[in-house]
């Protein structure tokens, strides 16, 4: 774990810095559409707009980087979000907020994959995996520390604004100015839809639902927060509440994951994070049954990121792994775009409540559909599945690929030990 820190700290917190200011935006804008008196809708739309840019960045960052290098990119990425995060405030307007949103998200598609593609190039072998778990963690503090910065500021003036413009400035500062060599950039061509669908119907119906839900949760948690008339710091800790979930119930559901058929832990993870949901629902009014719920639903959705990538390696061959990685996050990135949308939608027509009622139907689904699943074909022995990957659903797919190249190693280390 030392060796990952003094090899790569520069690039670790560069990214805990970019995740700040990422996290800080979210909530704000959200907190901020509500006092500019923007419709529950038009917020929704402004917020679906990051994922948009998202989907199309992860798609056109590997080009752009092949053309001008990491260095470049990475800088005029960063130094764009920055921008952007300044003029919010001065131009109040839905229209303007969804075009900022749109390129906040191709930047910060772009400057993941150069970053992800940074700090793999700098792990080994025999610490890719502590890499990746530190690279997680990282993440998710970075997520949690922006929340607490929201009450250090009036959300109706600039300086919340300014904090994460900031943040964001520095954050390529260490990273650009660090000894890493530039690794040289390749991607592999992703598996057609059809091929993924075919392979893993669960899967794929799976990344999909899991896209709505969350983004619903990153989009849209402090929009219902404004709407159900919390206090700033109580929004911050309610957005919190859904990265502590996934930082601690992580490991133990990657560690069932290992030992038991995939499908009944997706269905039953899935089914806990509705009920989960209900709870919010109905007892949204009391604040710890908020936050109860918050911590379930955020502890159970994000894995089930990587446990649906797990489960669909398991009827991969290794080198089709990385393929069939890229094809399942543009898949998450397609059901990422609807979910604030349709959860804006059902919130203005059904109040607050509704942005637990749209998580808690997609939680649902998925649970009846891996149980429709389980009577369809048999599930491989334990003994024949790869490894669990933890990875964050917020992730490009240089991050994805990279759990799978790891999760393959592992596996191949672990043939060796029984061949001898």
């Amino acid at each position: 774990m030392i060796k990952v820190l003094s090899s790569a700290w520069a690039l670790l917190l560069g990214m805990m810095l970019l995740q700040v200011g990422n996290g800080m935006q979210g909530t704000l804008l959200g907190v901020r559409g509500q006092i500019e008196g923007f419709t529950t809708l038009e917020i929704s739309l402004v917020m679906s707009g990051y994922f948009v840019g998202f989907l199309f960045g992860s798609r056109m960052a590997p080009e752009m980087i092949r053309r001008v290098g990491h260095v470049r990119v990475f800088a005029a990425l960063a130094s764009m979000i920055s921008a952007v995060m300044i003029l919010y405030p001065t131009w109040a307007d839905p229209w303007a907020w969804g075009v900022g949103r749109v390129l906040i998200g191709f930047c910060f598609s772009g400057v993941y994959v150069t970053a992800e593609s940074w700090l793999n190039n700098a792990a080994s072998n025999e610490n890719r995996g502590k890499a990746l778990s530190l690279y997680m963690i990282v993440q998710m503090i970075g997520i949690v520390s922006a929340q607490g910065l929201m009450v250090v500021a009036d959300p109706g003036g600039f300086i919340l604004f300014i904090i994460p413009s900031v943040l964001i400035s520095l954050s390529f500062a260490p990273i650009l100015l660090s000894i890493s060599p530039v690794p040289a950039f390749d991607t592999t061509k992703p598996m057609t839809l059809r091929q993924i669908m075919k392979t893993s119907p669960l899967g794929c119906v799976g990344m999909f639902l899991l896209g709505g839900i969350f983004s619903a949760q990153f989009g849209m948690a402090a929009v219902y927060g404004a709407e159900a008339g919390l206090r700033v710091g109580q929004i911050s800790m309610f957005v919190s509440a859904f990265y502590i979930g996934a930082l601690i119930i992580q490991y133990p559901l990657g560690w069932m994951s290992d030992r038991m058929d995939r499908r009944m832990l997706i269905g039953v993870a899935a089914a806990l994070m509705g009920v989960g949901a209900v709870v919010g629902m109905f007892f949204g009014g009391y604040y710890p049954a908020l936050l109860v719920s918050a911590f379930f639903v955020g502890g159970l959705s994000n894995p089930l990121y990587s446990l649906l990538i797990a489960y669909t390696n398991d009827f991969l061959e290794h080198e089709d792994m990385a393929a069939a990685s890229g094809g399942m996050v543009f898949i998450n990135g397609l059901g990422a775009v609807a979910g604030p949308v349709i959860t804006g939608w059902m919130m203005g027509m059904i109040g607050p409540k509704g942005f637990f009622v749209f998580i808690a139907f997609l939680g649902f689904a998925m649970a009846i559909y891996a149980a429709y699943r389980m009577t369809q074909r048999a599930a491989p022995s334990v003994d024949e599945t790869d490894r669990y990957a933890p990875v964050t659903a917020s992730s490009s797919p240089v991050a994805v690929t990279w759990a799978q190249e790891y999760a393959i190693d592992i596996a191949q280390e672990d043939a060796e030990e029984l061949e001898t």
